[in-house]
């Protein structure tokens, strides 16, 4: 293929490249790496077009060259830059500076010395492979954090470039082999920054999709304990309906008020009063099940609905384990807190058929423990008080 067709390609690719990254790096908060990288495209499509206008003598194509190189090694230094942002590697920019600093003080000696080519290209090579060994490096030990198969094979990509710059002091020397060896080099650059691309677009995404997760998060969840909300809960009630329709099958509707909660929080402060609630919302989970539904309806009122029950019995077993779990001291920065909790129960289908029902009868056998002196549980319709 033609000297001039080769370039001319390499630097149609450059460019697409270059506004690709710059359209990315218009994105709000995205990863830093894309600025770096367009910058990089930037420098590597001025060294393609001081190619493209070289001069037809020795002259003109040796200036040529020194400045192709020059430019080159700004657009590597501009990747390794890239890479460290993307990849948040923990070293020094310093480092990078003064070998970018050296490779452009050594081609300002080499070309206007008159030192060798063989001499003056093996330093180039040097320089762009080990900037390159590098980058297959941070990009290999790095790829578990994104995509493994992406990232291995700019990993790969970056290996061979390194080995293709090795051959460069050769391929320099060899006239029927130098333009084959440009467009090899395009090629594997092409490889290298598209995998990127892929790379900035995936973290892009994995950024959206962990930002709608923490939006349902919000939306369902209570911010402090983590349990499910009023809102998520009636939404979850339809669902354990659906479990409770089976044969033989009921549903308890567990309304729990901590006991002496108000003056923890009052004398020891609500930060104190958070942890309490926070520890109250953990021992809940370990006493429910999996299929249980807990949720954070008020300051210290929470609920728990149980489902999948055999019979009343069950019910009763459930909130015995609650009640000793929910009197057991709290211990918080070295300081022992004794509350408790007055249960009240509800059963579906026998006290009602909505959550609305259930709760308001919940409630209500709730606040008869409150009055006989706390620290119970009672199922609704008149049971006796328990425990």
């Amino acid at each position: 293929m033609p000297y001039e067709i080769v370039h001319t390609i390499g630097s149609t690719v450059y460019f697409v490249f270059f506004l690709l990254f710059l359209w990315v790096r218009r994105t709000p908060r995205i990863n830093p790496g894309a600025g770096w990288w367009a910058a990089a495209m930037a420098f590597a499509l001025a060294a393609r077009l001081v190619l493209v206008t070289v001069f037809g003598d020795q002259q003109g194509h040796d200036t040529a060259v020194a400045v192709y190189t020059a430019i080159s090694a700004v657009a590597k230094f501009c990747l390794m830059v890239g890479l460290v942002r993307f990849f948040e590697v923990p070293v020094r920019l310093r480092g990078f500076w003064i070998a970018l600093l050296a490779i452009e003080a050594w081609i300002v000696v080499a070309w206007s010395g008159g030192m060798s080519p063989l001499l003056r290209d093996g330093g180039v090579a040097l320089f762009n492979a080990i900037f390159q060994l590098y980058a297959g490096w941070i990009v290999l030990s790095r790829r578990q954090v994104l995509a493994p198969r992406l990232l291995s094979v700019t990993a790969l990509a970056s290996v061979l470039l390194a080995l293709h710059w090795a051959t460069f002091p050769f391929m320099a020397r060899m006239p029927d082999w130098f333009t084959q060896s440009f467009m090899i080099g395009m090629v594997l650059a092409m490889v290298q920054y598209f995998s990127l691309l892929a790379a900035v677009l995936l973290s892009f995404q994995k950024r959206l999709l962990e930002a709608e997760s923490r939006a349902l998060d919000m939306a369902f969840q209570d911010p402090l304990t983590g349990l499910s909300n009023q809102r998520y809960m009636r939404t979850l009630f339809e669902n354990a309906l659906v479990l409770a329709n089976r044969p033989h099958q009921q549903v308890a509707v567990v309304f729990i008020d901590i006991d002496n909660f108000k003056p923890v929080n009052d004398r020891a402060g609500h930060r104190v009063g958070d942890e309490v609630l926070k520890i109250m919302a953990t021992r809940l989970r370990a006493t429910t099940r999996s299929t249980d539904i807990c949720a954070r309806i008020g300051g210290d009122e929470f609920v728990a609905i149980c489902t999948q029950l055999e019979s009343e019995e069950h019910a009763h077993d459930i909130a015995r384990k609650l009640l000793n779990a929910f009197t057991e001291p709290v211990l918080i920065e070295g300081r022992e807190y004794r509350l408790g909790a007055s249960i009240g129960i509800s059963l579906y289908p026998r006290h009602g058929t909505t959550l609305a029902e259930l709760l308001e009868y919940a409630d209500r056998a709730m606040y008869q423990i409150k009055g006989g002196g706390k620290n119970g549980y009672r199922i609704h319709a008149g049971d006796e008080q328990q425990a």
